[in-house]
This record gives structure tokens, C-alpha cells and sequence, in this order.
């Protein structure tokens, strides 16, 4: 695939990750308790999740009809080949159940080791984020940066924290949360990896940071920082889409982020093999 091959497969894309958005904004408030799964201690998941999943599953597979997937919801066979579609349906699903507009469709293709597309749509806010790879990136089709403050005490922080293990919690995200709390702006939690990192490319978070991470939650939106001038890395310089950890900032404020990041006492609690 050349480069625009990748900006055309973007255009085919994008409309069928509006039909998923479409999808789960029209059941907002309509999801009773009796419809709801506990997947893992505190990990919910719905219908609407597993119904924008085969929405976005069908048309992308209609695209791409070679490539594999790599889904939250395992609606389809997890497979691994050159080119893969890496999907989160609904991105913030504990938000989506409690009414707190922060959730998002995540969707990146990943092909021939890296990330070539990546699509994040803010459901409840009309705002589409999206990439290529070498072709910038952009907020409602409007050219997006990262931040060009040149201190962290100049920014927001955003962080996230695992549902289902507190213990990692205990032992890791403290340190480097008060740290960053004493020294930025403020420390956010949205519940949304995807739209952390969407509004880290667009400037409205200086910082992000989060263990215990899954490549579909964060896959699109690596792309994003990277295309909107951002540096990504893992806490220990691994292949971040698969590390388990995840830290995206600018290059003028990493190695202060570096400092605040030594103070956590777990370097990487869950790697992601492909």
C-alpha cells in the first residue's frame, strides 16, 4: 500500500465509524442493568459495545478483506496478519453507562509494523479526530498540534487508572500522580484513553500517562500525537502499542515527564504480545 492508498482507505473508513457513533449516541440512557455484563471485576461491557463492534467489523472488513482484527469485544477471530484493524467499539463504556459524555469510537489500522490510519470520534461532542501516517493530523478537518509549552507547570496531566487491580494502583500510579499533580496545571481522569490522547494532539493536555493499557485503547490515538508533532513511548522504551504502559507529551517536556515517571515502582505490569 503507498501513502495515499492509506488516505483513501481513511475516507472509506470514516464514514462507517460515524455509523458506530450514530449507533451508540441513539442508545444513550437506554441501557438497563439487566443488559449490562461484568466481563471482569468492575470491566462493563453492553450490547451497544458489542453492536458497534460488528457494525465497524462488517464495513471495515468489506475495505481491507485481508486484513485481521484486534477487538475489545472479541466479536470476531483475533488474527494476526500484516495489515490489522485495531478497535476499540466504545472507549469509555463505565462513562457511556453512567451518562458522562467522555466516550469514544477508537479505530487504527495497523499494517506492516506500524500504525498507517487512526480514527477517534467523540460521540457526544461532534468531534472527529483522525490520521495518516506522514499526512498530519486533524480535528474535524482542521490541521490539529500538541502543545508548545515549554514547561509542565504551563499544562493539564491526564492519567488513567485500571478498574480491576487495585494493588497496581497502589503500587505504581501514586508516586508519579502526586508528582505531576505538584507540578502541572492539573491532574485529569476522563475514564477515556482514546479521547486522553485525542486531546493531547490537539493541545488541551500537555501530558498523558497510564499503565495496565491495551493496544485498542490506545492505538489510534498514538498515531494521532505522533502526526500532531507528540513523542509516545512506553515507561521503558518498549514498542508502545504493545507494552502495557503508555506516556504521550511533546519533546520539549518528555524528559521532565521522564523524572516524574522514575518514581513509580512498577516498569511494566502487562506486556501485549502479537
Amino acid at each position: 500500500m503507498t501513502t495515499q492508498n492509506f488516505g483513501d482507505i481513511l475516507e472509506k473508513a470514516l464514514p462507517i465509524c460515524r455509523e458506530a457513533a450514530a449507533f451508540i449516541k441513539n442508545h444513550v440512557g437506554g441501557v438497563s442493568k439487566e443488559q449490562v455484563v461484568e466481563k471482569d471485576k468492575n470491566s462493563l461491557v453492553s450490547f451497544v459495545d458489542e453492536g458497534a463492534e460488528k457494525i465497524l467489523v462488517k464495513g471495515l472488513s468489506a475495505i481491507l478483506p485481508e486484513a485481521g482484527f484486534i477487538t475489545e469485544e472479541n466479536t470476531v477471530s483475533q488474527e494476526k496478519k500484516s495489515s490489522m484493524w485495531i478497535i476499540d467499539p466504545l472507549d469509555g463504556t463505565s462513562n457511556f453507562l453512567f451518562g458522562i459524555p467522555f466516550f469514544c469510537v477508537s479505530v487504527a489500522l495497523y499494517a506492516t509494523g506500524d500504525l498507517k490510519v487512526g480514527i477517534i470520534i467523540s460521540v457526544m461532542n461532534d468531534e472527529e479526530f483522525t490520521a495518516v501516517k506522514g499526512q498530519g493530523a486533524y480535528l474535524n478537518g482542521q490541521p490539529m498540534r500538541v502543545t508548545d509549552a515549554d514547561d509542565l507547570s504551563k499544562v493539564l496531566t491526564a492519567t488513567g487508572f485500571p478498574y480491576n487491580n487495585r494493588e497496581y494502583l497502589d503500587r505504581t500510579n501514586f508516586p508519579a500522580m502526586h508528582y505531576f499533580l505538584m507540578r502541572t496545571k492539573g491532574l485529569n481522569r476522563l475514564g477515556s484513553a482514546a479521547l486522553d490522547l485525542a486531546y493531547v494532539a490537539c493541545g488541551r493536555f500537555g501530558l498523558y500517562f497510564e499503565g495496565w493499557i491495551n493496544p485498542w485503547d490506545v492505538a489510534a490515538g498514538i498515531l494521532l500525537v505522533r502526526e500532531a508533532g507528540g513523542h509516545v513511548e512506553s515507561y521503558d522504551g518498549d514498542d508502545v502499542l504493545f507494552a502495557g504502559t503508555i506516556v504521550a507529551t511533546t519533546p520539549k517536556l518528555i524528559e521532565e515527564v521522564r523524572i516524574g515517571l522514575s518514581k513509580n515502582s512498577m516498569r511494566h505490569p502487562r506486556k501485549n504480545a502479537l
